[in-house]
């Protein structure tokens, strides 16, 4: 069942993240293997590694994007009531991000910084399989802190969600540890995605901490995610170990559909039919976005997972990691919307 909040909210989750703007580029494999790329990861990279890959490139589409910004998209785009907390700068591509997400149906106030480095963009090149490699630039990013953090949002969201990329520019740790103070002292429940591999073997300890500590009520991941969490070859003693330490999980496997534990509950849940792989960018985002629409309004586990996997199974058949067609339609002509 969804949440039980002690106090009326005003948003169903609240999500915060990179806010970064994504250049997203078709490649071959030649390219990623001549430019040093890891195939379907995240790299960080510095402005001027940003600069070469950016001038090698062949035509690119620019899009707003950031994994916990795709997601507050997509539960809007569900009907959701959603807000962002992420930081851009007084820059063209912060001027950009802005607009798109606002116009997108979601509460977005983060002040944007004032002077220094520019707003985080991401070069996410898409190979022929539509595996997408990403080289991030964080920019503005690593700026966002507890100043940013509003607590009058917080203790009106059903839930927070943020991703764990955030654990990377170090103030924001300290931010998501005050919302999640904030969120917990007011009944609500904090979730997070564990992102990618790299990222959690980076900070395998601290996940792992954040999830017993009771910091994170909710975890989403992917296959290779979870396996990495554990340091395991075996996806069942992973699933397990999960099980074990945090109240809710999903876990993705792309076309073999998703996984729910919670407690001895296992739930498992088909993904939906496409006519063709387009681009994965945004896919593990979207399902989150479409599980936690069902969850903050009272759906069942099974369902709350349909609503993931239709939303995610919609993105991958587009370039882009936000929805371009109202997924609060499509998810109503797929009968998955309560009549209210």
């Amino acid at each position: 069942m969804g949440v039980k909040a002690i106090s009326a909210a005003k948003y169903d989750v609240l999500c915060i993240g990179n806010a970064i703007v994504d250049i997203i580029s078709r490649t071959e494999d030649d390219f990623l293997v001549n430019n040093g790329i890891i195939k379907g990861a995240m790299n960080l990279i510095d402005s001027e590694r940003a600069e070469l890959l950016y001038s090698r490139k062949g035509p690119a589409i620019e899009a707003s994007g950031g994994s916990a910004g795709n997601t507050a998209a997509g539960v809007a785009s569900l009907g959701g009531r959603s807000a962002y907390f992420g930081k851009v700068a007084m820059d063209q591509l912060g001027t950009i991000f802005t607009h798109d997400i606002r116009s997108q149906g979601v509460a977005f106030d983060t002040a944007p910084l004032q002077e220094g480095v520019p707003t985080a963009r991401s070069m996410i090149f898409v190979t022929p399989d539509g595996e997408r490699s990403m080289n991030t630039y964080l920019g503005a990013c690593v700026e966002l802190g507890i100043e940013d953090i509003e607590s009058s949002k917080v203790s009106t969201s059903k839930l927070v969600y943020f991703e764990g990329y955030l654990w990377d520019p170090p103030r924001a740790k300290e931010a998501i540890l005050l919302a999640a103070k904030i969120a917990h002292e007011h009944g609500r429940e904090v979730a997070m995605t564990l992102s990618d591999p790299f990222c959690v073997d980076r900070y395998r300890d601290e996940f792992l901490d954040l999830m017993r500590s009771g910091t994170v009520d909710i975890v989403f991941a992917n296959e290779a995610e979870v396996k990495s969490l554990y340091q395991t070859s075996s996806f069942e003693s992973a699933l397990e170990a999960l099980r074990a330490d945090c109240k809710l999980a999903a876990v993705t496997r792309s076309e073999q559909g998703s996984i729910i534990l919670r407690g001895d509950e296992t739930v498992e849940v088909q993904a939906i039919e496409i006519d063709a792989l387009v681009d994965t960018t945004g896919a593990g985002d979207l399902y989150a976005a479409g599980f936690l629409y069902g969850y903050t309004n009272d759906y069942q586990l099974k369902e709350c997972g349909a609503f993931g996997s239709l939303a995610a199974g919609i993105v991958i058949q587009q370039i882009g990691p936000r929805p371009q067609n109202n997924l609060k339609d499509i998810a109503a002509q797929a009968g998955l919307i309560k009549a209210s």
